[in-house]
């Protein structure tokens, strides 16, 4: 079956660094796209980033030139790097399998929370 947990969230300091990984199982990981989504507290969710099964990323302006996706598809893993940190990047941070068209998420992790504060 297919599985997806996320880990690396954490309690950071504004301006700090944390890297999110998320390790897939039960599929193919290489033949699919894959997102991290994320949702605050009482708000709804939130894309923050895709990767296609070749490389190709795309991001939400929120976290352009801050956030980094990327995948390791031998190691069946997915990143986030998130750099320069702010509070309102707090948050509940899911991966999940994205298909390609149409392009919904069919299946989630359980999540890693991530807090910014001083």
């Amino acid at each position: 079956q297919v599985q997806l947990v996320e880990s690396g969230g954490g309690l950071v300091q504004p301006g700090g660094s944390l890297r999110l990984s998320c390790a897939a199982s039960g599929f193919t990981f290489s033949l699919y796209y894959m997102s991290w989504v994320r949702q605050a507290t009482g708000k709804g969710l939130e894309w923050v980033s895709d990767i296609s099964s070749n490389g190709s990323t795309y991001s939400a302006d929120s976290g352009k030139g801050r956030f980094t996706i990327s995948r390791d598809n031998a190691k069946n893993t997915l990143y986030l790097q998130m750099n320069s940190l702010k509070p309102e990047d707090t948050a509940l941070y899911y991966c999940a399998r994205r298909l390609y068209f149409p392009p919904t998420r069919d299946y989630w992790g359980q999540g890693t929370q991530v807090t910014v504060s001083s």
